[in-house]
């Protein structure tokens, strides 16, 4: 099939040692890495405010019930 298109060899020819390149893998895991663990971070502090905006809301009724 790609003896009778040169373009598709050429392109093949360009895209065959990219593929085999693994020098940039492992800069790749890291990131993806880096980012889960922003996700988490971030799904756990919008967890976290609600919980803390309750805390100070009782704290402020109470305050102001007190006085």
């Amino acid at each position: 099939m790609t003896s009778r298109h040169p373009l598709l060899r050429r392109l093949f020819g360009r895209l065959t040692p990219a593929l085999r390149d693994v020098r940039g893998a492992t800069a790749v895991e890291y990131g993806l890495i880096l980012a889960m663990i922003v996700v988490v971070m971030i799904v756990a502090l919008k967890g976290l405010a609600g919980v803390t905006v309750g805390m100070w809301t009782d704290v402020s009724t109470k305050v102001i019930s007190a006085k």
